[in-house]
């Protein structure tokens, strides 16, 4: 069993990183769907396609999930399920290689049923895989290029450089998307094999719980709600509110001393 001053320092690291967690909820809220649909806008309008769509790979049950969308043929995508071994998404995610296709139909890779759920069958199709260090995690998918029948090797490196964006995007939220299974995995660094997995479940929850409304710290909270605000301001301001944060913290740290 982890000793009682081991569990006690891994406490406090839990409620630290589930703190910051939260904090950066607040402040930057659902970053993975923002950045996500900053990037498929760009694409199609980069590319006058009539959609452009992200689907990442969800697990339990294993699906891909087309999560945001873009262009006047782009809206009936999102929400959209389908199997990770079937349709151009499914071969573009399992193989991880990128695809270009015109005469859509024709082909037996492509999931007339799926398209038609969306409310459009394009004539033309170009998908990239989202490739991290571990594999693919979704794909990269744009239909129809207005005066264009097809899309050329260019678009496809274009596209690709796209999907490299959303990868990153991707990857930089689920780390916070996933704090706490990452706070799991720290604890059992620390713990030996006979820890179950119930008492790193209890300690886990007891290190998250009650963050947000711990009524010592709602003057905390109310200084993160404003911050979150903040966020439209110009550069000039931001900049003065962050001298007058730092005379603020200067101060505390004194006083803290002086006590």
């Amino acid at each position: 069993m982890v000793a009682d001053d081991d569990l006690t320092a891994a406490l406090t690291a839990l409620r630290a990183v589930g703190r910051r967690s939260s904090v950066a909820r607040t402040l930057q809220g659902d970053v993975e769907a923002r950045l996500l649909q900053s990037i498929v806008d760009a694409t199609v309008s980069l590319f006058d396609a009539e959609a452009c769509s992200i689907a990442l790979h969800e697990t339990d049950p294993d699906r891909l999930e087309f999560r945001v969308a873009a262009g006047a043929q782009g809206a009936g995508a999102v929400g959209l399920v389908v199997k990770t071994n079937e349709g151009i998404a499914g071969y573009v995610f399992s193989t991880g290689q990128g695809l270009s296709m015109t005469d859509v139909a024709s082909d037996p890779r492509f999931d007339l049923e799926a398209a038609e759920r969306t409310g459009y069958v394009p004539r033309s199709i170009a998908t990239v895989p989202l490739l991290d260090d571990e594999g693919s995690i979704g794909v990269l998918q744009l239909l129809d290029k207005r005066g264009s029948p097809s899309f050329s090797l260019r678009d496809m490196e274009l596209l690709a450089i796209f999907a490299r964006q959303a990868t990153t995007a991707i990857t930089a939220a689920r780390v916070q998307r996933d704090t706490v299974r990452l706070l799991r995995e720290v604890l059992r660094q620390i713990a030996d094999e006979s820890m179950t997995d119930e008492q790193v479940e209890d300690v886990v929850s007891k290190a998250t719980e009650g963050l947000d409304d711990d009524p010592d710290a709602g003057p905390f909270w109310r200084l993160v709600d404003h911050v979150a605000l903040m966020r439209g301001l110009g550069e000039r301001d931001i900049n003065l509110i962050g001298e007058i944060l730092e005379v603020v913290a200067r101060h505390a740290q004194r006083a803290r001393r002086r006590a």
